[in-house]
């Protein structure tokens, strides 16, 4: 194979890629205006149906010009060999191979979050504002931006300085190292991320003492849950839209409350959320998604310990001097269709896994409140209640919740 015949395959797989996601996406718009199911007529009135519509409406058409805008600016990027004009800057800055990878991503990142930042404002300040749910202010927003960009020079430069050292002392063998550095580092943030990171960025103050904590405390007594750390967010601080999340293990074990979702719900309905999410340890699938995600890793890094070293990579970017960094730019291109293979694969397992914690929680609390909590959640975020069945089975995480509610009352899905 030809560095060129290899050009033409990741320009094709871009192309097909962006095809395919503009088709489920007007797939998926075509169902914005369908009549509301029997089970989800109590969601929206008229007026807020209306309202979500627009919204779906707005983000779809917006999202038409962002992803155009994207696709664009990669193939022109491909053909008139940005990654080799890029490369050629950080190598007039060094000659260590650590320090050209990491002012060419540098640059990349850099570039790529200037060029695409008025898409976000305008998203943030003008539809987002437009449908009542930004909360955030032009500082937030730019302190948002800076502290991303120190993690990312921080931790990002951090891990990929080490995979590179690990594969100029190793080479082939580089992806056991790399593997086991990544591994650590996603037990260590699933543990601590809570911790060290979200204070960056929100504050977090425990629970106050109330019928609230009381409620939760005794329904995590019941069901034999220890759960000492429980944390309110100021998730109103850049939207009104409401979360709810569980992380750490052990003694970092939390479960973390928006303050939007304490003023959104019923208390039942705080506390069948919470069911919810503890069904998802009780059931084991915080453990999974983390094993997977590490094995998943591992694969990753062992494919590309086999193609890192062949300069077809660089030279099919034209790149006429091979790197590790371009290579793996390329490789990272051409292994898109697997990745977009195990992504269904994990969506198709996380449905499952929502299924089970449902049961979770409707069998150790009660079905109706989560019902009830589903449907004001997806109300307050104008969520799209009659998504297409290929838009689902290709994006969504989650069931649909028309999907949700006829599992919680028990009828056949």
């Amino acid at each position: 194979m030809t560095a060129n015949t290899l050009f033409y395959i990741i320009i094709a797989i871009i192309i097909i890629n962006f095809i395919v996601d503009k088709i489920l996406d007007a797939l998926n718009a075509k169902h914005f205006k369908n009549a509301l199911p029997e089970d989800l007529q109590d969601v929206y009135d008229e007026a807020a149906y209306k309202k979500s519509q627009e919204y779906k409406e707005t983000n779809y058409k917006f999202g038409l010009i962002t992803s155009s805008f994207s696709i664009v600016l990669t193939l022109g990027f491909l053909f008139f060999d940005g990654f080799e004009f890029v490369d050629n800057i950080a190598r007039g800055f060094s000659e260590n191979p650590i320090m050209i990878a990491l002012i060419f991503f540098g640059i990349i990142m850099l570039g790529s979050d200037i060029v695409t930042t008025p898409f976000s404002y305008y998203n943030t300040f003008v539809i987002e504002e437009q449908f009542g749910f930004n909360k955030s202010t032009l500082k937030t927003f730019i302190l948002d931006k800076i502290k991303g960009w120190l993690m990312m020079i921080l931790v990002g430069g951090g891990i990929l300085a080490l995979i590179i050292w690990f594969y100029q002392l190793t080479e082939r063998s580089f992806w056991l190292y790399a593997w086991a550095l990544v591994a650590v580092f996603t037990l260590f943030m699933n543990m601590f991320y809570s911790r060290l990171i979200v204070p960056l960025f929100n504050k977090q103050k425990p629970l106050e003492e109330g019928t609230l904590r009381d409620n939760i405390s005794a329904y995590a007594t019941k069901v034999g849950f220890k759960l000492d750390k429980i944390f309110v967010i100021d998730g109103s601080k850049r939207s009104t839209k409401a979360n709810a999340y569980f992380s750490g293990f052990g003694s970092e074990k939390r479960v973390t409350l928006y303050d939007t979702l304490i003023n959104d719900l019923e208390e039942d309905e705080i506390v069948a959320v919470l069911a919810h999410e503890v069904g998802h340890y009780k059931k084991k699938h915080i453990i999974f998604n983390l094993i997977s995600s590490i094995l998943l890793t591992g694969l990753t890094l062992y494919v590309l310990s086999l193609f890192i070293s062949n300069p077809l990579l660089s030279n099919a970017l034209g790149v006429e001097t091979p790197s590790f960094h371009i290579g793996l730019i390329a490789f990272g291109l051409l292994y898109a269709p697997i990745s977009e293979i195990t992504g269904l694969i994990m969506n198709y397992f996380s449905r499952v896994f929502e299924y089970q914690a449902d049961d979770y929680a409707k069998n150790t609390f009660k079905a109706e409140p989560l019902i009830t909590s589903l449907k004001k959640l997806s109300k307050n975020s104008l969520s799209n209640l009659t998504p297409h069945p290929a838009y689902v089975f290709m994006h969504y995480s989650h069931p649909t919740l028309l999907q949700r509610i006829k599992n919680l009352r028990g009828h056949k899905l």
